[in-house]
């Protein structure tokens, strides 16, 4: 009998060891949806359309998620959409920033914590908190991407943003139920995706939410270089409330020099959602 324990423990520990060297590289691209409304005087349909296209084209941006067991590491990759995307007709010029590709987010799962190294107006803070809680509602309904099958999943939340516009002088408060869709694989049994979502019993291998598209690509397990997961540390260290107070205040700051210029142009920056 003890060495029947003996033999069922040594199989034991051999199959723990086995998950926690689990581990991948998972590539994603993105494209957004955009919303753009001028003044008719200011601008036509056709060239508010013609600067939406462009925008657009320059959103679209790919990732590449590096995760084990417990630990995930999203970053942008370098390509000539990397950078704030840009567009002008009729005089004006339109700039959306949707990261650097120098951010970083790690997430440890085990730990409940994530670190979140994003540059803001010139200056990189490293962001450090807890993780954000998902209720997943998984549903019934699969499908095949790639050679995966996939299985989907919902995440509703009502959402708060910060809206802040020439003409206004306070920040207004505005709420939102935004629904998360994600489609996820058991094929690869853990517990990360795309950008902060995380907590399905599988990798997230497509996410929709709030006009943003991602869409897993290629996945390469056992990827020796996976296990290379560097925890960020640049920048000054804030918790995300702090984070979440500065950019308030640097908004208000544009807005100010915004308004200050004194060129009729309407100007609305929304922070959150």
């Amino acid at each position: 009998m003890k060495t029947l324990l003996l033999v069922l423990f040594s199989f034991w520990s051999i199959g723990v060891v086995h998950a926690q060297q689990f581990s991948g590289v998972a590539t994603y691209h993105s494209r957004s949806q955009l919303e753009l409304s001028f003044d008719s005087t200011a601008m036509s349909p056709q060239e508010m359309q013609t600067l939406k296209q462009q925008l657009m084209k320059q959103m679209q941006k790919s990732y590449t998620l590096k995760f084990n067991a417990k630990e995930s590491l999203w970053e942008q990759q370098e390509s000539v959409n990397s950078g704030p995307a840009s567009a002008s007709s009729n005089g004006m010029e339109l700039v959306i920033s949707s990261g650097s590709s120098k951010d970083k987010r790690y997430q440890n799962l085990e730990e409940g914590k994530y670190r979140n190294s994003q540059e803001m107006m010139g200056k990189r803070f490293l962001i450090i908190d807890s993780l954000p809680k998902y209720e997943w509602k998984i549903g019934n309904e699969t499908k095949k991407i790639g050679d995966y099958t996939c299985r989907k999943a919902t995440y509703t939340k009502i959402s708060e943003a910060k809206r802040f516009a020439t003409g206004m002088e306070e920040m207004e408060v505005i709420q939102d139920t935004i629904t998360t869709e994600a489609w996820f694989t058991m094929d690869i049994p853990v517990s990360h995706g795309p950008n902060n979502y995380y907590g399905l019993p599988g990798l997230i291998l497509e996410l929709k939410v709030n006009g943003r598209h991602f869409i897993c690509t290629e996945v390469v397990m056992n990827y020796k270089k996976a296990a290379e997961i560097q925890v960020p540390d640049k920048g000054s260290r804030v918790s995300k409330k702090e984070f979440e107070a500065i950019s308030e205040e640097k908004m208000k700051e544009m807005m100010q020099r915004y308004r200050g210029n004194g060129d009729g142009s309407d100007i609305e920056i929304v922070i959150g959602g």
